[in-house]
This record gives C-alpha cells, sequence and structure tokens, in this order.
C-alpha cells in the first residue's frame, strides 16, 4: 500500500496506513511520528487516530502518544493460523529452552520475510536485534531459509533475484549457493545458519508440517557458537518440530507440499 496523500485513496486504506505505522520497536508512536510513517497530512492523520481512539483500536496515554488499543489486539489473535499454532507448539519451545537456555523461537512466512510469533530467551542468552512480531530475513536466517525453502517456485525465483543484503561477512548472498542450500533443506527439513544475521549467532531451525503435507512454520534455537555446538541441538530441534507437526494433523509418509 502507497504511502502517499493522493486523493482517491479510500477511508479504510488511510486508516490502515495508520494501523501498519505500528511495528516491533515502534509501538508507542505520536501524532508527528504517524505522519512522517504514513506520509499523509497532518489533519488527516490527527483525525483518523481520533477516529482509531474512540473505536478501541487505539489507545491515548497521557502524554499523547498512541499504542495498538486491546480490542486490535484481541482481534489480532482471533488470526487463524498463528494463535492455535503457538498454542499447540508451546509446550516445545518450552521445553527447548528448559534443556537448552538459549533462543527458541516459532516463525511464519508472511510475504518475502520470516516473523517471529513466539520466543523465549533466557537472560544470558546471546543478544538479538528481532523480538515477537519481529521480521526476519529469508535468505540468511535459520527459519528465514526453511520457509524460502518450502516455499512456492516464484517467491525463490523473486526472492533469490532480488538485491539480497549481506548482514554480516559470513552472509550467503550467491543465488547458486542458496539454490544449493534450499535443496538440501528440503531434503533434510532442516537449516544451519552460522554467523549471517547476527555475528556469533548461529541457528539450527526446522519444519513445521500439517496434515496435508504443507510446511506452515519453521521452529529453531538460536545460540552462541563458543559455547553450544549444533550437534547437541539439533536431534532436540528436529524432534520438537515433528512433536508440533503431528499435533497438526501430520503423519510420517505424508507427502511434502511445496505449493
Amino acid at each position: 500500500m502507497p504511502r502517499t496523500s493522493e486523493p482517491g485513496r479510500t477511508v479504510s486504506s488511510r486508516l490502515l496506513e495508520v494501523l501498519f505505522a505500528f511495528q516491533p520497536g515502534h509501538s508507542v508512536l505520536s501524532l508527528a511520528d504517524l505522519v512522517r510513517r504514513t506520509g499523509m497530512p497532518h489533519a488527516t492523520v490527527r483525525r483518523l487516530a481520533v477516529e482509531l481512539v474512540d473505536s478501541g483500536a487505539l489507545d491515548r496515554r497521557p502524554d499523547g502518544r498512541f499504542t495498538v488499543g486491546l480490542r486490535l489486539w484481541q482481534l489480532g489473535t482471533l488470526a487463524p493460523l498463528t494463535e492455535p499454532l503457538r498454542a499447540l507448539a508451546q509446550p516445545f519451545l518450552e521445553d527447548l529452552y528448559t534443556a537448552l537456555h538459549q533462543h527458541v523461537q516459532l516463525a511464519v512466512l508472511d510475504g518475502q520475510e520470516a516473523v517471529i510469533i513466539e520466543r523465549l530467551s533466557a537472560p544470558e542468552a546471546l543478544g538479538l536485534v528481532s523480538q515477537v512480531g519481529g521480521r526476519l530475513p529469508l535468505h540468511c536466517s535459520g527459519v528465514g531459509k526453511v520457509l524460502l525453502s518450502h516455499a512456492d517456485p516464484q517467491l525463490i525465483e523473486t526472492v533469490l533475484s532480488g538485491e539480497l543484503r549481506k548482514y554480516t561477512p559470513r552472509s550467503i548472498v550467491r543465488a547458486d549457493a542458496l539454490r544449493e542450500e534450499i535443496a538440501e533443506c528440503r531434503r533434510t527439513g532442516t537449516a544451519t545458519v552460522r554467523g549471517e544475521l547476527t555475528p556469533g549467532a548461529d541457528s539450527v531451525a526446522t519444519r513445521i508440517v500439517d496434515s496435508e503435507g504443507r510446511v506452515v512454520a519453521a521452529l529453531s534455537v538460536v545460540f552462541r557458537a563458543d559455547l553450544v555446538k549444533r550437534q547437541a541441538v539439533l536431534p532436540s530441534v528436529i524432534a520438537s518440530g515433528l512433536g508440533i507437526s503431528r499435533l497438526l494433523g501430520w503423519r510420517p509418509g505424508c507427502r511434502i507440499q511445496y505449493i
């Protein structure tokens, strides 16, 4: 949706533009912030923000800044995939967290990015930039590589033909190398990332499959390479992924679908 004030845009599209201005790391916004992030006139943004507050979609703090309202949060919990998936996966995430004391996260595909829908982290675990609701690149994160590998061919080609950001010196951005990783991930259902997104942070990820053989999510553990060995993490991650998949109706022998 273009961030513009051009005439002809519907009221609903402008309301959504205001709501979508709120993102992880930008959950409390002033009116000036909303104007800047939407590109719409001050008067328009003010009127829309007031309407959203009146409806409960936004809350206004005593200092005048805005946050997502309770009614909007309640609506978000009705999303057909993320909330049931989080509930089913929670015991497995907790077990991984208890056993490893590292970052454990669950992500789904949204457009050309992976979105974290749940994460458990120990206070002493390696610091990461992203958080629940945050987005990760598909080409250099563990969950991203799993989701990309099982996406439709058109999305794979779009990602690989685009300009891939090199987050660290170890980020893999060559299309031919990524194609090899995609093929291996499809074969094994797992992906390993070694310091590609955050220096010193390795990740092991696996796919989560539903009853029809569709990969609907990815599960990963992110850990410090100098403290935890991949071989110690991988079996537990795979077992957890299989356990969640079984709760979604997957059974051994079910053919993986590549949409």
